[in-house]
């Protein structure tokens, strides 16, 4: 699959296999560099997911003609 089109989930299981993958250390210092370029990449497709649900949620919340943000505030689950 071409990176740009991943959904979030997929990004976000893939940077955490290449942060397992460095955390190991026994990759050579090559594909250690091939490694992280590949886990930037992938923050950015993340970033870039993030930042357009956020968008469509700022879209959601549109109230009488005025676009409201609200903080997300997470819940704690007992």
């Amino acid at each position: 699959m071409h990176e740009p089109d991943m959904t979030f989930e997929e990004a976000i299981k893939a940077l955490e296999d290449v942060v397992r993958q460095l955390e190991d250390g026994t990759v050579t210092l090559d594909e250690s560099l091939k490694l992280f370029e590949k886990g930037v990449e992938l923050a950015r497709i993340c970033r870039a997911k993030l930042d357009q649900y956020e968008a469509k949620i700022e879209i959601l919340l549109e109230r009488n003609g005025e676009a409201v943000t609200e903080p997300f505030v997470q819940k704690e689950t007992e």
